[in-house]
């Protein structure tokens, strides 16, 4: 009997129903979806494609991964208990994580079903008469070669097949690269250019093909000493952000912050992103990991607090700090946003439900907020909700104030509740059912912002050319007008425009990459002292190893590991 390949009727089976090294899917027999038309067929062959991206993206897996390990974020045992999850996040950032790190596993496994859910819908969707197919053909093609790249970039290696039950071809190295890039190609073409963020578009193909171009240095030798940036992959660098800048589908954000709403949806500054909206039952949990327990960012839960997760790393504040000298590093919009009046007037300590908004960027010194008391907010006599300075009540240390400091490390000081200055980018959902689940805002993956500077960079890496650099960086510090934007940059080179790459996506899942194609990677910073470029990409999973077993020599581990 014919089969139907993975309707939107099978996802719940789907989840627990896939093989990590083979991508194998299960399929559903037509019986089970007879009388569905070939639209809703071809809809239920699609949504698969997307619908583990919420989990990839999750605050534990692919942020963990590309943040911790880096400058900008450090997971410490919080009080010397908390977060101690047997130290896989003291390995993530020390360059010490072995093949049984649970992190690196969901997101490989998340990224592995993803794989084979795009080859079932790659075979299934040719099959329905709908004119829709031939869109959602080219998009899962073009996430197939996304998830691909994402496999190259964190692991190394690419999973190639074409027919589902088959067993993928491994590739490294060049021939990954060549595999990736040759499917964003032939997926491109037939894209639309309406249907973003939450899906791939043409924008959004060009955006992946400028970041891949940008590190086909990397791509191509990952253990080099120095990398060769080719003019032609600079070129083409150039060529796909042109396309999107001159497309004029897309603007600058005025607020910068607003990025990273929870109603962002529509953000014209978005080009490709993870749809997060509360309908849709979005994860986004990356608003509540990094700030204090005693933090409660929306007055009608009050068991919605922060979980004390990550700061950021003395290092990178002190690139603030550099770059403003004499002036605090709040004169730049992206740095921070005071959105409570108590911080400037102590006298402002009651606040109406709807005024009530959490401070956004980055966090420091002695924070305020909401009063909680025997489980309920204290509420002025007016009514409005009471707030004043925090401390670790929720932490049983009632005389230990919310006081984030620079200082952070894995020592039992350094790791206190109140050490590291926190990242509050993401907003809180109000439209949640408990203040944490069902986050809004959308996650981006590309936004114009990041365009304009792969453009530099490329022109940097091609022809040394600072002045054209110098104005595509000035023109994303130029468009942050609702408040006073930074000040413009009077001279450009690749460090400079690094250290600006930090400013405007700091906490935005591209600083390990970055880190690695700059040169950067295997510098010292806080508690990380390693300096093995085979660090440069992470073990593949045990597991993984060891379900491929029967097949020797299929899937090697990664050198050093």
């Amino acid at each position: 009997m014919k089969k139907i390949i993975t309707s939107l009727l099978a996802l719940a089976v789907l989840a627990g129903s896939y093989s990590c090294t083979k991508l194998e899917e299960n399929v559903l027999d037509e019986a089970s979806v007879s009388g569905l038309s070939d639209k809703q067929l071809a809809d239920g062959n699609l949504a698969p494609v997307y619908a583990q991206l919420p989990n990839i993206f999750l605050h534990t897996n692919y942020f963990a991964i590309q943040e911790i390990p880096t400058d900008e974020a450090i997971l410490p045992y919080r009080g010397g208990t908390d977060w101690g999850d047997n130290g896989i996040y003291l390995a993530l950032h020390r360059h010490t994580t072995t093949s049984t790190d649970p992190n690196l596993l969901n997101t490989w496994n998340f990224l592995v079903q993803s794989l084979s859910r795009s080859v079932s819908a790659i075979n299934a969707l040719p099959t329905l008469k709908d004119p829709a197919t031939k869109v959602y053909l080219a998009e899962a093609r073009g996430m197939r070669a996304y998830y691909s790249m994402l496999m190259l970039d964190l692991f190394g290696i690419v999973f190639v097949k074409e027919d589902p039950q088959a067993q993928s071809t491994v590739l490294r190295g060049e021939a990954a690269y060549n595999y990736v890039l040759k499917e964003l190609l032939a997926a491109e073409p037939d894209l639309l250019t309406t249907v973003g963020p939450g899906r791939l578009t043409k924008g959004g193909a060009w955006g992946l093909l400028a970041r891949l171009y940008l590190n086909a240095a990397v791509y191509r030798d990952r253990y080099a000493t120095q990398f060769s940036f080719q003019s032609a992959d600079m070129d083409k660098v150039v060529e796909y952000c042109d396309k999107i800048i001159n497309s004029g589908q897309y603007q600058l954000a005025r607020d910068y912050f607003s990025l990273f709403n929870q109603n962002n949806h529509d953000n014209k500054e978005l080009i490709f992103a993870v749809d997060q909206r509360a309908e849709l039952n979005g994860n986004n949990r990356l608003a509540y990991f990094s700030l204090s327990g005693d933090q409660f960012p929306i007055p009608a839960y009050p068991a919605a607090n922060g979980t004390d997760g990550p700061a950021i790393t003395p290092d990178f504040y002190r690139t603030w700090v550099s770059a403003y000298g004499a002036q605090d590093p709040s004169v730049d919009p992206r740095f921070y946003r005071q959105n409570l009046s108590i911080y400037s007037n102590p006298g402002d300590s009651c606040v109406a439900e709807g005024d009530f908004n959490i401070n956004r960027g980055i966090l420091r010194g002695q924070q305020y907020g909401l009063l909680r008391v025997n489980g309920a907010f204290l509420k002025c006599p007016d009514g409005k909700f009471k707030v004043g300075k925090l401390f670790n009540v929720t932490r049983n240390r009632p005389t230990l104030p919310v006081n984030f400091t620079e200082q952070v490390d894995f020592t039992v000081v350094g790791s206190d509740y109140n050490t590291g200055y926190r990242v509050e980018k993401y907003e809180f959902s109000k439209k949640s059912t408990s203040g944490r689940n069902l986050g809004d805002a959308d996650i981006s993956i590309v936004r114009l912002a990041d365009v304009y500077l792969m453009r530099a960079e490329a022109k940097l890496r091609k022809s040394n050319d600072a002045a054209s650099a110098l104005a595509d960086v000035n023109a994303v510090r130029a468009a942050r007008t609702l408040t006073t934007p930074p000040p413009a940059l009077t001279s450009m080179n690749l460090d400079l425009l690094y250290r600006e790459r930090g400013f405007e996506l700091y906490w935005e899942m591209v600083r390990r990459t970055d880190m690695i194609r700059f040169g950067k990677y295997e510098g010292t910073w806080t508690e990380k002292t390693d300096n093995n470029v085979r660090k440069r990409i992470f073990p593949i999973p045990q597991t993984a190893i060891d379900g491929a077993s029967n097949i020797p020599g299929y899937l090697v581990q990664n050198e050093s590991y």
